[in-house]
């Protein structure tokens, strides 16, 4: 049985200018550093960051990217330091709720995210993304059993 997600280890080409990225930029929470890689948090999610020779700095030619959530009251600030720090954005956002599609310094996709799983289920009943799209559960109930 999955309980959740333990953690995300992105692989980096430069530990110190990735460590820099995360923790001064998006102000994620140091928890241990090391030549080869370091731990930090954000909120609870645990981040690793390992060095490895084969990471490109172009991001992938797909979608696949990791959101964090951020409050509304922040969200502001938050993307004007992004974009200060000079990381590339992807894609504008054309979903609900504040978003900023960037990249950080080794080519991964990233996005600050106001709203959650609920808001977006929410807007998605509203505005399907195409007539066939099913909903399985009312939001409230908890997840779905196995299919």
């Amino acid at each position: 049985m999955i309980l959740g997600l333990n953690h995300l280890t992105l692989s980096v080409q430069e530990v110190e200018r990735s460590f820099h990225f995360y923790r001064s930029v998006l102000g994620f929470r140091p928890l241990a550093r090391w030549s080869r890689g370091a731990y930090l948090l954000a909120g609870d999610a645990w981040v690793c960051l390992t060095l490895d020779a084969r990471t490109r700095e172009a991001p992938l030619p797909e979608y696949t990217h990791i959101a964090f959530s951020v409050p509304v009251a922040a969200f502001d600030a938050m993307a004007t330091r992004i974009r200060a720090s000079g990381a590339t954005e992807w894609q504008p956002n054309t979903s609900e709720g504040a978003s900023l599609y960037f990249c950080d310094p080794d080519g991964h996709k990233l996005e600050i995210h106001v709203g959650d799983w609920r808001t977006r289920l929410a807007a998605c009943r509203e505005r399907p993304f195409e007539d066939s799209m099913v909903f399985f559960e009312d939001d409230s109930t908890g997840p779905a059993p196995p299919a």
